[in-house]
């Protein structure tokens, strides 16, 4: 089977003028704790790292190792959250665009464009396409996810040490079947989204 071009979209952009595309993809919308995470890269024009792919496929070495090399060689690189709290404000959809649009305004130098992950892009504060599977099409949004990826996953491991009970490190605040016995054994803690809880 042959590789998807990761370039094809970025190349398109490029061609057409725009001079700085970004892809922008988010991790940790389907737990029931802790903030939601997404992660923003301008790359090198071209430039794919081995291995690079979605981060979902990819083993936690192999993630933790393209971490380091996308952060080494990005031209921008940033990573933003939205906090449990919000989530529960303003619900999912919303704090997953609004975290996607925190981590591109935050890039340094701006982007002109951005490749949003997804079908939706509501709030997004520069010009944008929204890619359906972009973490499997586009080498930027790939870089982004691995980026929000590792980066949600150590902050809700940081987290296990201070609410140890709820098994954080082993499930990243997802509902398995630990978690949910956690819950029904000791309640909620500070960090699980109420709004995810509603069927305990």
């Amino acid at each position: 089977m042959e590789k998807p071009d990761l370039w094809e979209l970025e190349r398109a952009l490029l061609a057409q003028g725009r001079r700085l595309v970004c892809g922008a993809d988010e991790a940790g919308a389907g737990p029931l704790a802790g903030a939601v995470y997404a992660g923003a890269v301008i790359l090198p024009a071209g430039w794919i790292p081995n291995g690079l792919n979605d981060s979902k496929k990819l083993t936690e070495r192999t993630r933790d190792r393209l971490f380091e090399e996308i952060k080494a060689n990005a031209v921008a690189w940033a990573v933003a959250s939205v906090s449990e709290k919000d989530i529960d404000r303003i619900n999912i959809l919303n704090a997953r665009m609004l975290a996607m649009d925190k981590a591109i305004r935050a890039l340094d130098p701006a982007p002109d464009y951005a490749l949003i992950d997804g079908d939706k892009s509501r709030g997004i504060s520069v010009p944008h396409t929204a890619v359906v599977k972009g973490d499997s099409r586009s080498a930027s949004i790939a870089a982004a996810s691995i980026l929000a990826k590792v980066s949600r996953d150590r902050y809700i491991t940081r987290l296990d040490a201070e609410y140890p009970q709820y098994g954080f490190a082993r499930h990243k605040g997802y509902g398995t079947k630990a978690h949910y016995e956690a819950l029904r054994t000791y309640g909620p803690c500070p960090i699980h989204r109420v709004t995810f809880l509603k069927h305990l």
